[in-house]
């Protein structure tokens, strides 16, 4: 078996880049798993940092941390509520949408039944 002959490379990461790593994992429908592999880091230590800034021993620089729990679930009512209210929006605006396009049609039918009427009764004469 091959030994090495200098010792291996250990890489630091910032503090900032460690937060930002655990605010990536904590948002909805991401594992830890790609997070890890998105940065190229190994997922225990992911896992770890995220214990670290649980218990408040992993900070910004600067800054006081925020309990992330706290704020994704007041996030995600409010996005919630603003998401319900677009899509029934949305949906009412489809069918004032579909409904616009089929008066369209029948006008455009109309239209055509007029001219169409209109040619034979001048040939009629």
């Amino acid at each position: 078996m091959a030994r090495y002959t200098q010792p291996r490379k250990t890489w630091q990461y910032t503090n900032d880049f460690k937060v930002k790593a655990v605010r990536l994992s904590y948002q909805e429908g991401i594992q830890v798993k790609q997070v890890a592999e998105g940065l190229d880091i190994h997922p225990f230590m992911l896992s770890r940092w995220r214990m670290e800034y649980r218990d408040g021993k992993l900070q910004e620089d600067g800054r006081k941390r925020v309990r992330v729990d706290k704020e994704k679930t007041t996030i995600n009512l409010q996005d919630l509520s603003e998401i319900d209210r677009l899509k029934r929006d949305n949906e009412r605006l489809r069918k004032e949408n579909d409904l616009l396009k089929k008066w369209q049609r029948y006008l455009a039918e109309q239209h055509q039944n007029d001219l169409d009427s209109s040619k034979d009764t001048g040939k009629s004469e």
